[in-house]
């Protein structure tokens, strides 16, 4: 897990969309889509659910969201 991982975790999780956190991040919808894949990969849960219009963060996504508000790491 690394710090780039992370913060691209942050601004999915902040507006809900691959998408919009890839243009954030000046990289393409499916390099931000892998990342996040391989952390969830790593972390042994999923983080999002994911359909053809929503994003939604899972309880363990929502768990890590918190974690990261709390302990303020990005």
């Amino acid at each position: 897990m690394d710090l780039q991982s992370l913060k691209y975790f942050q601004f999915v999780a902040m507006y809900r969309n691959f998408s919009k956190a890839a243009e954030h991040f000046y990289i393409g919808q499916s390099a931000l889509s892998r990342q996040i894949a391989n952390l969830e990969k790593e972390l042994g849960v999923q983080l999002f659910v994911r359909d053809t219009r929503n994003v939604h963060l899972t309880g363990a996504g929502a768990v890590f969201e918190a974690l990261f508000r709390l302990l303020h790491i990005v």
